[in-house]
């Protein structure tokens, strides 16, 4: 029976993909709760944080409406995200959440939950110069998803594209092009 100490002592060794699908298995398969995992992505050594969100990731993109429940938890916890290798998988977690075909049971859920706070996250991630390209690109696209829910997302978005792009890498660039042409439809 996989407890937090046990998930814990799992994630302190060094493993690929292939563990954390295993792992993300293991997890679906005996209801683990998925809150302590959450927490886990906080733990005090990053690397043990770092695979806890990945199989985080991992276990959100195989089954998604399972968890549907623990999203006021899991988004409650987003601003909190200070491992610079967390914030790659949160901001998938994220996409895989606001997007508009999120299962319906997610998007129920997400009505009752004040995202201003993830909006404010995401935001932050697209300003700090220290965050990574792909979190950026990431939550760029997490912010057009709710860009239908706060419509002023729109105008703040494309400014914040535009500034990025000036400069950006080739991935900023396609992701600033794609997301400014929908934004203007």
């Amino acid at each position: 029976m996989l407890t937090k100490e046990s998930l814990i002592k799992e994630l302190s060794n060094i493993r690929g993909a292939k563990f954390i699908e295993n792992l993300s298995i293991k997890v679906m398969g005996e209801n683990f709760d998925i809150n302590q995992l959450v927490d886990v992505t906080f733990h005090h050594n990053h690397q043990i944080g770092f695979r806890a969100c990945w199989l985080l990731d991992s276990v959100f993109h195989l089954q998604p409406e399972k968890y549907a429940a623990n999203i006021g938890y899991i988004l409650s916890r987003v601003p909190d995200v200070t491992n610079p290798s967390c914030e790659r998988h949160f901001a998938r977690v994220l996409m895989l959440l606001t997007r508009d075909t999120a299962p319906v049971n997610i998007r129920e859920q997400l009505e009752a939950i004040n995202l201003e706070p993830v909006v404010e996250k995401c935001f932050d991630w697209l300003i700090d110069p220290n965050v990574k390209v792909a979190v950026k690109a990431t939550a760029a696209k997490v912010l057009f998803n709710l860009s239908i829910r706060y419509d002023w997302i729109k105008e703040e978005l494309a400014n914040q594209l535009q500034f990025l792009m000036r400069d950006g890498t080739a991935a900023i660039q396609a992701r600033g092009k794609k997301l400014l042409a929908l934004i203007q439809k």
